[in-house]
């Protein structure tokens, strides 16, 4: 294996920044006081926290208040979900897309257990939401409709002002699990009418373990963590400041950098597309390519397994992957492509390249470099790839 890792899986996690790293770094030393004390040592510890808020806040372009600090985007998805269907009792209905990640998906099937309808909204060959059977899926039983803003394997952005607006003409929350949108494109909250949205640190390099659901104000919201009166009664547990000061710091920096994210990274992220059509037959750019993320691609390999792609890349060093970490160990196609409609030889050789302003166009050179060669050697074993 090489010397040097070339790490383009910053869809399943960043890289803590240096900055990040060193905010955070008193807080897990010198200033390790609970927050919630009364003596100073711990009391003081308080204003770092609402500064992070702020500085997401202003990152999200929303209200401080707004903002409720998690573990994670998963917790932010479960935390709307729940509270909108617990304060809708008389509403039976959830609306998702197909596509969702895990952490929404999941929810679904075990609300489906206990009795309620879920609706699976379908995507077309390109990912694009079906937004005529979005519109006759929300109906006035509907008590929350839950639609990523971008998908994290194939990238593709979807119109959650338009989704918001159709949830609230029945009267139903809309949520939207932006995990994969934070920090890559650009999000003013205070022009938008969606009521809640999910967040997670270590998607914008913030470590793991932190995350934030921004819940609108005026919008009901039921504690899905019961416990003490920390983030205004709405979600108990001791705050991990430590986390909560690095993705404060990582906000700053996305919305300092985002003209570096939709240029550089998407300039990285197109040479590489550019190429591997170009030089290498029978491939095929998974999703949307007029609305999806800048740092994203997703470039099916016909005829061959993306597992066996993603080991011989990890010889050289290059770490990608063949959709969601959370999914990783199923040999069953990626459920977003599936969703698509993929040929089965397509959707089995897909591979997930997504960057990030740290990486760099050398980087892309050195794939480039090698990819050609791991594909040919792949075919050439292949009983389905003929020349």
């Amino acid at each position: 294996m090489t010397a040097k890792t070339i790490y383009v899986d910053n869809n399943a996690t960043t890289a803590v920044a240096p900055e990040v790293f060193e905010a955070m770094t008193p807080f897990l030393t010198n200033l390790y006081g609970n927050p919630s004390s009364i003596h100073y040592f711990g009391g003081q510890v308080a204003k770092y926290v609402e500064d992070a808020r702020n500085q997401l806040a202003s990152l999200l372009g929303a209200d401080p208040r707004e903002i409720i600090f998690t573990s994670c985007g998963t917790e932010s998805d479960n935390a709307a979900i729940f509270s909108a269907l617990h304060l809708c009792p008389k509403k039976n209905k959830i609306v998702i897309s197909r596509v969702e990640h895990p952490a929404v998906l999941n929810v679904g099937k075990e609300l489906e257990r206990r009795g309620y309808r879920v609706v699976e909204v379908p995507v077309d060959s390109k990912g694009r939401l079906d937004m005529e059977s979005l519109q006759s899926a929300v109906d006035d039983e509907t008590a929350i409709v839950s639609v990523m803003w971008a998908n994290n394997e194939t990238g593709n952005i979807y119109p959650v002002s338009e989704i918001a607006r159709i949830a609230h003409s029945h009267g139903a929350i809309f949520h939207t699990d932006a995990v994969q949108a934070v920090g890559k494109v650009p999000i003013s909250m205070n022009l938008s009418e969606i009521d809640m949205l999910s967040l997670s640190g270590h998607k914008l390099h913030a470590p793991k373990g932190v995350g934030a659901l921004y819940v609108r104000r005026g919008v009901r919201f039921r504690p899905f963590i019961a416990g003490g009166h920390q983030e205004r009664s709405r979600r108990g547990g001791t705050e991990n400041v430590a986390g909560i000061v690095a993705l404060g710091k990582a906000s700053e920096l996305a919305l300092e950098n985002m003209n570096i994210e939709t240029d550089y990274v998407s300039s990285l992220r197109d040479k590489l597309e550019k190429s591997i059509l170009e030089s290498i037959p029978k491939v095929r750019i998974n999703g949307d390519p007029e609305h999806r993320l800048p740092n994203t691609t997703n470039i099916s390999f016909e005829f061959i397994e993306g597992e066996s792609i993603l080991m011989l890349l990890d010889q050289f060093g290059i770490c990608a992957s063949s959709g969601s970490a959370c999914t990783t160990g199923s040999l069953e196609p990626s459920h977003v492509l599936r969703a698509m409609g993929l040929p089965y030889t397509a959707a089995h050789g897909a591979i997930r390249f997504s960057f990030s302003r740290f990486n760099t166009m050398d980087e892309v050179d050195f794939i480039l470099e090698k990819i050609p060669g791991i594909i040919s050697t792949l075919r050439n074993i292949s009983p389905y790839w003929k020349n």
